[in-house]
């Protein structure tokens, strides 16, 4: 889309470069949709002589006449350099204008070079510690995505920011979602990701404007997979003879009385155990993820767990309070844990985090608010998702209410006092 852009040309004496005979130079400042670049004419006059109003000199010397001759041929060609870059490109700034004029090769960036810049910077925030690594995972697999829809689509490897238009998001999305059949969400998040990056380029004035900007993100509500009640006693109860596999349900289980995910819980020292204002013993710490406090209270299972554990080879050399090692491995042996427990579910780590969302604190009655400072979440927005879930634990136990106040004896009486017969013997 092709935006309409006014290209404003300044003409003005810098007084403050005069040098030694009392001449200043004459400079050129350019100027589109509020944005400025600026550069030296080569020129250099008696400031008395220059007319601010008409950015010429004033007199009809052959000084005067040659700088204004002059000014005249920048003017012309800077317009005529401005006129064939709009015509390349839908956004054109100063500086592409003020590069082409002065003969400067110009290099235009790309999205290339902007998730490349965005993604270096990131890296080293991750090996600073202050961002999560699974975090620049998911920004490098959107350039991977990208790569190949700029491919299909432009058969091209990168493309110009300049060139990217509104309809670059919505062919984006129908390639995340047709041709490389990603679910919805997945392929709104791929979209997220670049456009922040194409907010930063604006920020870094590589842009004029998000051209994205308005796409709107829209996800779809998930089904969260967690464990009821009667499937958690299960998994806390049963005998498990493998201590490999002990271990890690003992972890699932600690996980699921906390609400941390795998790294929060993974992280967990015996110094984030720390006595609240309450007396109680709580887990103080910051989402690794959102860097949101997430400080939990110990209940008692917990407790026992980590009393259990406290002599543990693994938690003694790595300074831990439970025995959780890799992701995928742990994963991996969740679903041995299922098996043995007879669990028809996919049980995983995020499985836990839900299973407190929804089974441990929302079904008792636990605030929405609390929960969502219990989970770490920046927004309440996030919790409600579980609260979605508990509505069918509500259904589900309205039925049950059903069943016992409306039993079958119950229900003929009932259907009874309220039957056209027994309504028209009562009139009479």
């Amino acid at each position: 889309m092709k935006v309409n852009q006014n290209l404003s040309i300044l003409f003005w004496v810098w007084k403050d470069k005069a040098d030694e005979t009392g001449k200043a130079p004459i400079y050129v400042r350019l100027t589109i949709e509020g944005v400025r670049a600026q550069f030296s004419m080569g020129q250099k006059i008696n400031p008395t002589q220059f007319n601010p109003k008409s950015g010429m000199l004033r007199g009809t010397s052959e000084d005067a006449k040659t700088v204004n001759n002059y000014i005249n041929l920048v003017k012309g060609k800077i317009q005529q350099h401005y006129n064939i870059l709009i015509t390349q490109f839908d956004y054109v700034t100063p500086e592409m204008v003020k590069n082409a004029f002065l003969g400067k090769s110009d290099h235009q960036k790309t999205i290339m070079d902007a998730f490349t810049y965005h993604n270096e910077q990131f890296e080293q925030k991750v090996k600073a510690g202050l961002r999560a690594g699974a975090s620049l995972v998911k920004f490098k697999t959107t350039v991977d995505h990208l790569k190949k829809f700029l491919k299909k689509e432009f058969n091209l490897t990168d493309i110009p920011l300049a060139n990217i238009k509104h309809s670059f998001a919505e062919d984006f999305e129908h390639f995340l979602t047709v041709t490389q059949k990603l679910q919805n969400n997945s392929a709104m998040k791929h979209i997220r990701n670049t456009k922040k990056i194409l907010l930063l380029c604006v920020q870094k004035d590589w842009l004029m404007k998000n051209p994205i900007a308005e796409f709107r993100c829209s996800y779809h509500n998930t089904e969260r997979e967690r464990l009821m009640q009667d499937e958690l006693n299960i998994l806390i109860s049963t005998p498990i003879s493998s201590t490999r596999l002990a271990e890690v349900r003992d972890c699932c289980v600690a996980m699921c009385f906390t609400g941390y995910a795998y790294k929060d819980a993974a992280a967990l020292a015996p110094e984030n155990i720390q006595f609240m204002i309450d007396g109680q013993k709580w887990f103080i710490k910051n989402r690794i993820k959102t860097e949101c406090k997430e400080n939990v209270p110990i209940l008692p299972i917990v407790e026992e767990l980590i009393n259990k554990y406290k002599t543990h080879p693994y938690c003694m050399k790595y300074n831990k309070i439970f025995p959780i090692h890799s992701n995928q491995k742990f994963n991996d042996y969740l679903k041995e844990v299922a098996a043995i427990c007879g669990i028809n579910k996919v049980l995983t780590t995020h499985t836990a985090r839900h299973t407190f969302a929804t089974t441990v604190t929302l079904s008792n009655g636990v605030p929405i608010e609390t929960v969502s400072a219990l989970l770490g979440h920046s927004s309440i927005r996030t919790t409600q998702i579980y609260a979605k879930v508990v509505a069918q634990k509500v259904s589900n136990d309205m039925n049950d209410l059903k069943a016992k106040l409306f039993a079958a004896g119950h229900s003929q009486k009932i259907a009874k006092a309220f039957s056209k017969d027994e309504v028209l013997a009562k009139a009479k």
